[in-house]
């Protein structure tokens, strides 16, 4: 029997635990750096905790379920998962990615991967057409790198399509579905090949640990992966596996609140005269609508808006008590966040101009709380 996505969120697939059997409904943190033997060749299949843990076993278990995949592996973070990713890849490979992606992925391929012989075309996949995106593709591509919704500007990208020709040209997809979460969203099911996650954001969903995680639906890939994640040493420590564990429990309320909020201020922000865009796939008029029904359970919490001056939005940022100005998403608390100096601070500048990120973009990570009171936060600083 398949649970719902609500009971994994609990359980994973509901295998019986085969390590801890004290009947602890909250999974025990297994705090230990090594793992005795009872003698040569006789192991309790734990060595050493850069190799694997209990703890963090559980939770890839419970990851894994989420994104209908073969295997999971937990990392220190979202950006530590990406960097170990890159290792499938050798000098001189080629990997088509799109043009809108958090910033700390581009600062990595820019100035991390390419030194080390790989190379990167950047295009917009939520516009490009079919033969246009294959003009790119040469002999050494290998893999296509997308987020959807992207961030900050919230295009979305068809997966399915795109999967279609990834396969055709026997390249790897992989999809960052940290924005939309397992719970809105599985790529692996419209044909991607590896989903990633930074699971500080709604996988946690309390502001209080980091992690990333990468999920594929393919045994070999996780074979790669698991020994790059016990040769480089980037595994997500216990104690913060148990965090993210108890994070995930809540997934399910925590999304459906915050989009329920996010709804509702995208309809006032749509109707403030003091913001020029808003930017969210669920607007009915907006170009990934369609797409995101299509493929998706929701549209997410994320929302970004546009206002009408530069000194406007730095008052705002400058005013704001309940919503927080501050770096990330995903949390419970509702986060307001300035691109430009933040999350895409070093990206280059005619990289942020042709993508539409400019001083007067602001971007909103709804959280839970009264949707009353947010709306009147956002009265209050857009006319203190």
């Amino acid at each position: 029997m398949e649970y719902g996505i609500s009971t994994r969120c609990l359980y994973g697939n509901g295998e019986e635990n085969q390590v801890d059997r004290s009947g602890a409904v909250s999974f025990p943190i297994y705090q230990s750096a090594t793992f005795a033997h009872k003698g040569v060749g006789e192991s309790t299949g734990y060595d050493y905790s850069r190799l694997q843990n209990p703890t963090r076993e559980q939770l890839e278990k419970v990851v894994a379920s989420l994104e209908y995949g073969v295997d999971a592996l937990a990392f220190s973070s979202g950006m530590a998962a990406i960097t170990a990713l890159m290792e499938l890849f050798s000098p001189g490979d080629h990997i088509i990615t799109d043009c809108d992606l958090y910033g700390g992925s581009i600062r990595l391929f820019d100035n991390i991967s390419k030194k080390n012989g790989l190379t990167f075309s950047s295009v917009d996949c939520s516009r490009q057409g079919h033969e246009e995106f294959e003009k790119l593709i040469s002999e050494n591509t290998k893999a296509i790198f997308i987020e959807t919704p992207t961030n900050p500007m919230m295009n979305v990208i068809d997966i399915e399509k795109l999967a279609e020709t990834a396969k055709k040209y026997n390249l790897l997809l992989i999809v960052d579905n940290t924005f939309l979460s397992p719970y809105f969203q599985n790529p692996l099911k419209l044909g991607a090949d590896v989903v990633v996650h930074s699971g500080t954001k709604y996988l946690g969903g309390h502001n209080d640990t980091i992690a990333g995680f990468l999920v594929t639906s393919s045994p070999e890939i996780a074979e790669r992966l698991r020994f790059l994640i016990k040769t480089v040493g980037s595994g997500l420590a216990p104690f913060d596996s148990w965090l993210i564990l108890r994070g995930i429990k809540t997934l399910g309320i925590r999304m459906e609140r915050a989009e329920k909020n996010a709804g509702r201020l995208v309809e006032w922000l749509c109707q403030e005269k003091k913001v020029t865009k808003v930017f969210y796939p669920g607007i009915p008029s907006s170009r990934g609508y369609e797409i995101c029904k299509k493929q998706a359970r929701g549209f997410g919490c994320m929302v970004t808006f546009e206002v009408e001056t530069k000194e406007l939005a730095h008052r705002i940022l400058k005013d704001v008590r309940l919503i927080h100005f501050a770096e990330s998403l995903g949390g419970v608390e509702t986060l307001i966040t300035y691109p430009i100096t933040q999350t895409h601070a070093d990206v280059p500048k005619e990289v942020l101009a042709a993508n539409g990120v400019t001083d007067r973009i602001l971007r909103l990570s709804v959280g839970i709380e009264d949707i009353e009171d947010l709306i009147k936060e956002l009265e209050r600083v857009f006319y203190v």
